[in-house]
């Protein structure tokens, strides 16, 4: 088996996780709708494909990175999607955090052509994309995790098999749930705080060194001082995560009441116009609501 890979989807994730495995030496074909960032892999040593089938072509594993469960699922059962570029003996591996039991029929489907599919999604946001220290967490067989290791290593510092085929999928939705979750608990601190005076950086020294400390913390406070809401990881994107893990939940037979509640918070900040901005941004949501300036505030 050679190590030659094809890499869909070159977004604000996959574009430095494709550049950080060609700097591992593992040779890529990718692809992307947008010709630009395909351009800019080539320019690194890819090959360029036009397609998702063409991506997959004379490559053992192919790379699935798009945003919603749709894409993926035309990404790779489309008709020009990977499907009808692999081999018996491939791999796909659907790094996409979608649905998790679309991602089961996924699988099937290539099972029937005798390829293997790993649910691999990651975890870490863009400038761990970028650092090459993402957590990967996977679902699927322990043989076709082993197989797949370089690629682990290249894009990350963490790589967890978690079990069979769709787990990997419900753990990374489970820690984003308590991301998100946290994160407007957070805010609402936050916001009582600057309304009773007390200065973001104030705050955020106190909640470094106790209890209340978070990766919410680490992401967003420095956010809101700065101001800065370039997109890390959009409201429309949190918004559909909750949206997955939500609905997973009632197929199970497992009540989300804060999952429930911090989604519609998000729902409110997209039908505000902000849905292209960084989750934190949902700051501005609570501003208006308490009357009371946050973002920025010393």
């Amino acid at each position: 088996m050679s190590n030659k890979t094809g890499f869909i989807g070159l977004g604000a994730m996959g574009g430095p996780m494709a550049l950080n495995m060609l700097k591992a030496g593992i040779p890529l074909v990718v692809h992307d709708i947008d010709a630009t960032k395909v351009d800019a892999l080539v320019a690194a040593g890819a090959e360029k494909a036009t397609s998702s089938k063409a991506a997959a072509r004379d490559c053992d594993r192919v790379i699935c990175l798009v945003e919603t469960t749709a894409q993926a699922t035309d990404v790779i059962l489309g008709e020009d999607g990977i499907i009808h570029g692999v081999e018996a003996g491939n791999i796909v591996l659907c790094m996409s955090t979608i649905d998790p039991l679309v991602a089961k029929e996924i699988a099937s489907k290539l099972n029937e052509k005798g390829v293997q599919m790993l649910d691999a999604p990651i975890s870490g946001g863009t400038p761990k994309a970028k650092a090459g220290t993402l957590a990967v967490i996977v679902g699927g067989e322990a043989e076709t995790f082993g197989k797949c290791r370089d690629i682990f290593d290249a894009v990350g510092e963490h790589a967890f098999h978690i079990g069979e085929q769709g787990q990997g999928l419900v753990m990374k939705l489970i820690n984003n749930m308590l991301g998100i979750t946290n994160t407007i608990v957070l805010l609402e601190g936050l916001t009582i705080g600057a309304k009773s005076g007390i200065g973001l950086q104030t705050m955020y020294d106190v909640l470094k060194v106790s209890s209340g400390d978070s990766a919410a913390v680490d992401f967003r406070v420095p956010r809101i001082m700065s101001g800065d809401f370039a997109p890390g990881g959009t409201m429309d994107i949190v918004y559909k995560d909750q949206e997955l893990i939500t609905s997973y939940a009632k197929d199970i037979g497992v009540p989300t009441f804060m999952a429930n509640v911090s989604q519609q918070i998000y729902q409110m900040a997209r039908t505000a116009g902000l849905n292209k901005e960084d989750s934190s941004a949902v700051i501005k949501i609570y501003e208006q609501l308490a009357d009371v300036s946050v973002i920025g505030r010393k």
